[in-house]
């Protein structure tokens, strides 16, 4: 680890300084020293106070709600300091990928938002990316550098074996679209496996809800691979309750949270919403006392670390 201190480099942006920390602590490393204000009228300016001519640089950015677009521009234009500056490698590391859902054109008109950021990433400088747990895996193919999808899954099989060890559980997505994660997690722990069909009338306006699976008196845990409004959790612990589950429990890997979320999940059946730090969370866990947090730096910083020595990252 000593050697790795002269040759990584890692910056933060503003969003997730916290994770930041926590990554930098477990590669042994400080984070290299940068400065990022706005003018008064909002302009973002970067200055990066150490030198990084020929150094393998990370630039850890995650997604803060409220403040997505800056945090975004932030890394870009941190990304584009680190090219002028001879960086060797300039590697992105986005937790949370943002404008993911936005991954194809589903009506007419409509823009594919992630091919943007994508290029807009490329454009700037980067010539690759770490990521957590994509909405969509072919965002992948947006890009013409190698990105690296990291997966929260082993940290999520670990917590539920250290919390609900001895209960009768199900594995229940809330949609279809998170089938193959839930069923991923089902295999691995060898429990049953459920479904939520769910018709949405307009976008964040979910309507009917139909069960497919037996959940009669057990702990159903709903995957997910985000929880924004969560009116799609409340309303599938509903569900799942209503068909006779003993306790609902909701394992998402980014805890967005925004808008009324948190009065929504306090009011809701839920008895725990486990969610990890890839977003910051503000004061929300001291909001909605249900919140527990997996902290996925370990995972982070070995993904940083192999990355740097030409190792395997799977």
């Amino acid at each position: 680890m000593a050697d790795m201190a002269n040759e990584i480099k890692l910056l933060s942006g503003n969003s997730h300084p916290s994770l930041a920390k926590a990554v930098a602590d477990r590669l042994g490393i400080e984070i290299a020293k940068t400065m990022s204000m706005n003018y008064s009228n909002q302009e973002t300016s970067v200055t990066v106070g150490e030198s990084i001519r020929d150094e393998d640089v990370f630039i850890l950015q995650s997604t803060a709600p409220g403040d997505i677009n800056d945090g975004l521009m932030e890394l870009l234009i941190m990304i584009h300091a680190c090219r002028t500056a001879s960086a060797r490698r300039i590697t992105a590391v986005i937790p949370n990928f943002p404008y993911a859902r936005q991954d194809k054109k589903d009506k007419s008109r409509a823009p594919i938002s992630a091919k943007l950021i994508a290029n807009m990433l490329q454009t700037a400088g980067c010539n690759h990316v770490i990521t957590m747990d994509l909405h969509a895996s072919q965002i992948q193919g947006f890009f013409n550098v190698p990105v690296d999808n990291l997966y929260a899954e082993p940290s999520v099989l670990r917590w539920i074996r250290e919390n609900l060890t001895g209960q009768e559980i199900v594995i229940v997505s809330p949609d279809a679209g998170g089938a193959k994660r839930a069923t991923s997690i089902a295999d691995r722990l060898d429990r049953g496996f459920a479904l939520i069909h769910k018709e949405r009338p307009r976008p964040n306006v979910v309507g009917r809800m139909v069960l497919v699976g037996d959940v009669v008196d057990k702990v159903a845990i709903l995957v997910d691979d985000m929880a924004d409004t969560c009116g799609t959790l409340a309303k599938a612990a509903a569900t799942v309750k209503e068909h006779g589950a003993r306790e609902v429990i909701a394992i998402v890997t980014h805890g967005i949270l925004s808008g009324d979320a948190i009065n929504i999940l306090n009011n809701s059946v839920l008895s725990q919403v486990v969610v990890t730090n890839t977003v910051p969370l503000g004061d929300k866990a001291n909001r909605c006392k249900k919140i527990r947090v997996i902290d996925v730096s370990p995972t982070i910083a070995e993904a940083i670390r192999r990355t740097h020595n030409g190792e395997s990252v799977r």
